[in-house]
């Protein structure tokens, strides 16, 4: 496993360890970095790891109407393992040593990238000796931080409307600016404890990924068994890593797509509710449960 120091993450405010389809995200063993403020506005890449460039390569991505037409790979040698960095397009080149904050360039808008997902860097690690254009095989990541996991009734006001997700005012953020924090789920201590009532007073870890939309996600935190978010049951730990139920989220009785779920240090924190077939105005109360089936 690599483990991300603090100070690294201290750049970004807001990280994913599991939301995304893609392989290198499926047990954890990819990190998207989400650099994005108001101290760091644009489009800027700001490097993750320090080390030597030993490569970069443009990359075929899936054609999609809002994505530039190609991806773009930049590897760098940390001198202990291979970095893969990914939907930049690099300004830096092999041999150019960079420190840890460097420009790489610009962030690209990918066709990896589903639409209601934002501008970001994708970080992987491999052995030295280790193929470094394939994502299948990365070492697993860590983030050395302890994110606070929030409690939601699954409840809140719309605070954010753009074409394919709404945000919502909850829950709150316990220390905006300060510390990571995302929404928690609770590990029942058995399946008939199966965690179906009144909320989630007290989380056990942080929810990451997709909820339903990618096949798993992750609970950050210690603790393995059958998962709720808001009260309701929406699959099973094992270890870090969740494989979710087959299950539908609803908000105010409509099917969405699903819920994001990431770690992030951000004032405006609530809810993200994917629901690129719904329509929800700002200030709109949004309830939002979990049924079985899809």
């Amino acid at each position: 496993m690599v483990t991300l120091p603090a100070a690294t993450l201290e750049l970004f405010p807001r990280f994913s360890l599991y939301n995304s389809p893609y392989v290198a995200h499926e047990e954890g063993c990819a990190i998207d970095l989400y650099p994005q403020s108001d101290d760091r506005p644009g489009d800027d890449a700001p490097s993750p790891v320090a080390g030597e460039v030993v490569a970069t390569r443009t990359v075929s991505a899936p054609p999609k109407p809002y994505a530039v037409e190609h991806d773009y790979l930049v590897v760098i040698d940390t001198g202990t393992h291979l970095a893969r960095i990914l939907h930049v397009e690099p300004a830096v080149e092999p041999g150019e040593a960079v420190a840890v904050g460097d420009s790489l360039g610009e962030m690209v808008r990918s066709g990896f990238f589903a639409p209601w997902v934002d501008n970001h860097v994708h970080l992987g690690f491999r052995e030295r000796d280790a193929n470094p254009h394939r994502a299948s095989g990365s070492l697993s990541v860590d983030a050395a931080v302890d994110p606070v996991a929030v409690a939601w009734d699954g409840t809140g006001r719309v605070a954010e409307r753009a074409d394919t997700y709404v945000v919502l005012d909850a829950p709150d953020h316990p220390a905006p600016g300060e510390r990571f924090a995302g929404i928690g789920g609770r590990v029942a201590a058995s399946e008939a404890d199966g965690g179906s009532s009144g909320g989630d007073p007290e989380p056990d870890g942080v929810l990451d990924g997709g909820l339903p939309h990618y096949d798993g996600g992750g609970l950050l935190g210690d603790a393995s068994g059958p998962v709720s978010l808001a009260g309701r049951p929406v699959g099973v730990a094992d270890g870090r890593t969740v494989a979710w139920d087959d299950v539908t989220v609803l908000a105010n009785g409509t099917p969405i797509t699903g819920v994001s779920l990431f770690c992030s240090r951000r004032a405006s924190f609530g809810a993200k509710l994917v629901c690129p077939d719904a329509d929800f105005e700002v200030g709109e109360r949004v309830a939002v449960t979990v049924t079985r089936g899809r």
